[in-house]
């Protein structure tokens, strides 16, 4: 069992920052350079990224499910637009308990500096943290939680915490590195103990990935290069060519060009801060205890998931109760505008929520409606199959509302899943559907799941997927 309220009795408030924190450098990956301004959002805003290079300006949610590729860092993408090395900024925004901002870049992948979280702790302290006026809704994990990946060895677990812990373990069977073992036990630790924890490799990743040109960006200042045996003079010299320098050493197994670390376990301490910033993409705040050995982005990001689906399956479980005599925020007028659906085959009345993932809308059954004539004459029912249809057509207000030019666009089921009836709908009833993407929108594909609710029970449930087509390719 879980829950989404803090375990302690003292009420915490989301926070932002005051004003707007700036850094600028190259990517690790790509080698281009990059200006990052993060800026302060609104309450439940939570943490989005915006390129604005990008034509449109497009903006992709710090969610999980957006996660297209871990292979050398976490990138999100979205439509084609990728945002790469998004992890140690969002570890430096979770280690400051920020729960709101909006973190723009004018290019493809995030500065990686000195390839530690601190010149982002550093800025968003510079630019102020404030509190806002709404409640921090943590989720609190109540039961054991697992995920293995056998085949690269990594095992994670998660148990309950009144606080978010980490604990990490690390082995590369290297005689420089051993095995290594670090913990935060409260997010107050991230700043002083793991934010200037810098990435590390080892020297034959080093080689090979420059060689291939696929660490444009990579410099013996931006990561700790581990050398776990002898390399001759003629090596260093290649190698002293290969980072453009005019020097690289090291004394026999060590770290390239003698580099001190911070802490004698700071790459064990380096990947706790990935998991702090991988974990981010859960999407809420997180109080758990996660234990991890031999931790990478691809687990990370996968058990992310797995306890984000964890969540939304809890939050299903309880029971939604919603207001049907709420004004509308959009009408019956506008839903005409919106929908290509008219009477008789309109079936919702008005919109009362709506968010960027969600909506809710409501259908008012009187004895009046047409169905009833000849659906079970003297014991009027509202037939299954219009309830499915009212609640597509309440998620195709989210999709259409999301759209530029909603007229020019066409949906069509594709697909329904999972269908349960529960309460039959009658006259007098007022039926609230409340619609949320599954996932994100993708090559035109809207994957929903939803309920139907009189009061505070629930009349039916499903999941559908829904095709956007416009009319010029029908």
């Amino acid at each position: 069992m879980t829950n989404t309220t803090a375990v302690s009795d003292q009420v915490m408030k989301q926070r932002t920052i005051k004003t707007a924190a700036s850094v600028a450098g190259v990517g690790l990956h790509t080698g281009m350079k990059a200006i990052l301004t993060i800026l302060p959002a609104a309450d439940n805003h939570g943490y989005k990224f915006q390129r604005i290079d990008v034509e449109g300006q497009p903006i992709i949610d710090a969610d999980a499910d957006y996660v297209v590729d871990t292979s050398r860092g976490t990138t999100l993408g979205l439509n084609g637009v990728t945002v790469n090395t998004v992890e140690h900024v969002l570890a430096a925004l979770v280690g400051l308990e920020i729960d709101n901002v909006l973190i723009q870049v004018d290019g493809p992948e995030i500065p990686i500096m000195d390839g530690s979280a601190a010149p982002f702790v550093e800025a968003l302290l510079a630019a102020g943290i404030v509190e806002q006026e709404s409640e921090r809704e943590y989720f609190v994990l109540d039961k054991t939680m697992t995920f293995e990946d056998t085949v690269k060895k990594v095992e994670m677990l998660a148990v309950p915490s009144e606080d978010f812990r980490v604990t990490v373990m690390v082995d590369y069977n290297s005689p420089v590195l051993g095995t290594q073992h670090a913990s935060m036990y409260k997010p107050s630790e991230f700043k002083d103990e793991i934010s200037t924890s810098r990435t590390f490799c080892f020297l034959h990743e080093l080689e090979y990935l420059i060689k291939g040109n696929l660490i444009k960006g990579g410099d013996l200042d931006n990561a700790i290069v581990i050398v776990d045996k002898v390399v001759g003079q003629e090596k260093l010299d290649e190698l002293a060519i290969l980072f453009n320098k005019p020097k690289v050493q090291v004394k026999e197994r060590g770290f390239l060009n003698n580099t001190q670390l911070r802490f004698q376990n700071e790459p064990a301490r380096h990947k706790l801060l990935d998991i702090v910033g991988d974990f981010a993409l859960v999407g809420t705040p997180l109080k758990m205890h996660i234990l991890a050995a031999r931790p990478g982005h691809a687990g990370n990001v996968e058990f992310a998931k797995k306890i984000k689906a964890h969540i939304r399956a809890e939050k299903l479980k309880k029971v939604q109760v919603f207001d049907a005599r709420k004004p509308a925020i959009i009408d019956i007028n506008k839903i005409e505008k919106l929908l290509p659906h008219r009477q008789p085959f309109l079936l919702i009345d008005k919109i009362i929520e709506m968010g960027q993932d969600y909506v809710v809308g409501v259908k008012n059954v009187s004895m009046n409606e047409w169905f009833f004539q000849g659906h079970f004459p003297g014991n009027p029912v509202m037939p299954g199959v219009l309830m499915i249809e009212g609640m597509a057509q309440t998620g195709g207000i989210l999709i259409m509302n999301s759209l530029e030019d909603p007229e020019n666009y066409w949906t069509y089921f594709a697909k329904i899943d999972n269908v349960k009836f529960k309460q039959k709908v009658i006259p007098g009833d007022s039926l609230v559907y409340h619609m949320r993407l599954a996932s994100p929108i993708r090559r035109g594909l809207c994957h929903m799941r939803g309920e139907g609710y009189v009061g505070d029970k629930m009349v039916i449930q499903a999941e559908m997927m829904a095709q956007i087509v416009k009319k010029d390719n029908v």
